[in-house]
């Protein structure tokens, strides 16, 4: 389990406009890189197109996945977003997650776009802290 992933401020910017360019709609993407710390990021269409969920587009995972091994990182998290502002993972989240990474959730309070991470394992959810690094 990691209890805290570390993001670099420019992917954190990347992440936070990503979901914010496709609002109303779940924005999701993949972040990989080594010993909780994140050197590469991908955001990826929802094929979706929902509120409320998301679903990688195959080919986009699979760029993503194939750009991870090229580069020797490893899976670290998926981020999505939540339009509505839900800051906690969703049933739906909690169901589907099936890969052990952390699990970053991009919500907006107060008309300002935030993130929190989680663990989900066995449907038990827990905080991971997010660090974002200069």
């Amino acid at each position: 389990m990691i209890r805290e992933l570390v993001i670099p401020k420019p992917i954190w910017v990347k992440m936070r406009r990503h979901a914010h360019r496709y609002a109303p709609l779940e924005a999701c993407g993949l972040l990989a890189g080594r010993d909780g710390k994140v050197i590469f990021s991908q955001g990826i269409r929802s094929d979706a197109r929902s509120p409320v969920r998301f679903t990688m587009n195959p080919k986009g995972q699979l760029r993503a996945f194939e750009r991870m091994d090229e580069l020797g990182l490893e899976l670290l998290g998926i981020y999505h977003s939540h339009p509505s502002g839900h800051r906690q993972p969703s049933a739906s989240d909690i169901q589907q997650a099936l890969y052990p990474v952390v699990q970053v959730i991009w919500f907006r309070q107060d008309g300002k776009w935030q993130a929190d991470g989680f663990w989900i394992e066995s449907r038990q959810v827990s905080r991971v802290r997010l660090q974002v690094a200069s």
